[in-house]
């Protein structure tokens, strides 16, 4: 009797295109920054060291490494300088970090920083849960920031928050977004962070946006998208962006974060599911997948819990995706 196959162990999606997609995306990794702040455990600076050369190493040429919060709001973050201090920087590798206000961007600056960005919300209440000030009030805080980094030279980042939905103020009005998104982009800001940060939205809706801020002058050129999967929509949302032309995704390896000031979100698109759906489509990224996953396994490992990111599930348990040895750096 002829023994059944064994069951394969590839770790590679098949290859088939779509046509009118990218050709290559750039995946803006947020895991070591909004990954980490929602986690309630707080890891060494080594670790998070040896986290952000990893995910280089996995070939991620965007790691947000941090944000320059006061420690008592996000205190996994209370580290920042440190952290900056311990990275082995790589040439071609951009290390951006969060500043809320000009004494962010100082302690930024002295710490070397060449890439910042700044989180607005595209709604009154989690403006105010999230930074204690009206939409107006934080477009003003914003606006010396910017100045001052773009005469520094700094490429400056916008995150939007609440593009879809707002736990406290539920649907969230397209105009309504698109007026904030434009007041953010004139004060100077290079790109602009679409934020679905409760997870609520749909391709449709996601479609309709992306349309609306085109209409405004805001082009695909400029803009990013950045989905928590809540609801399970994320990569469909992504595809959606992708097929309007977005060419840049914001992700977490293993799927970390959600937001501390909206207790609603969930974790952020995870980069393994969107590389294993990217690689699927043909698109380059430049990043190893399997090198990837034993991150997260390794990080997972330090966080005691496991990581909820599909692709990490499914391809942990092989040998080629077991957990690498440690580091001298761990």
């Amino acid at each position: 009797m002829t023994a059944p196959p064994s069951p394969s162990s590839s770790q590679s999606p098949m290859t088939v295109p779509l046509a009118g997609l990218p050709a290559r995306v750039d995946v803006y990794e947020v895991g070591p920054r909004d990954g980490l702040q929602n986690e309630g455990t707080v890891l060494p600076v080594e670790v998070k060291a040896e986290l952000v050369h990893r995910l280089v190493a996995a070939g991620l040429r965007t790691v947000e490494v941090t944000s320059f919060v006061r420690p008592g709001v996000v205190p996994q973050l209370a580290d920042a300088e440190e952290l900056l201090a311990a990275l082995n920087r790589v040439d071609g590798v951009r290390y951006p970090v969060l500043v809320p206000n000009e004494r962010g961007l100082d302690r930024a600056l002295a710490s070397g920083v060449r890439e910042i960005a700044i989180f607005g919300s595209a709604t009154e209440s989690f403006a105010r849960a999230n930074l204690g000030r009206s939409v107006d009030e934080s477009l003003a805080m914003f606006a010396p920031v910017v100045a001052r980094a773009t005469d520094e030279g700094l490429p400056v980042r916008a995150y939007l928050s609440m593009c879809f939905g707002d736990p406290w103020e539920g649907q969230v009005a397209i105009p309504q977004v698109v007026a904030v998104a434009t007041r953010l982009m004139e004060l100077g800001c290079t790109q602009l962070s679409l934020g679905d940060t409760i997870g609520v939205a749909t391709p449709g809706h996601v479609v309709a946006l992306l349309d609306a801020l085109g209409d405004a002058g805001l082009g695909v050129d400029r803009l990013a998208v950045h989905f928590h999967d809540t609801y399970g929509q994320a990569l469909a949302n992504t595809l959606a962006a992708l097929q309007r032309g977005v060419t840049t995704v914001d992700s977490a390896a293993g799927g970390l974060g959600g937001c501390p000031f909206a207790r609603s979100a969930t974790g952020n698109l995870a980069t393994e599911d969107l590389i294993w759906q990217l690689h699927g489509l043909g698109i380059e990224t430049g990043i190893d997948l399997e090198a990837l996953v034993r991150t997260s396994v390794w990080l997972s490992e330090r966080l005691r819990r496991p990581s909820p990111s599909r692709a990490v599930r499914a391809l942990a348990s092989s040998s080629t995706a077991a957990p690498a040895a440690p580091s001298s750096e761990e």
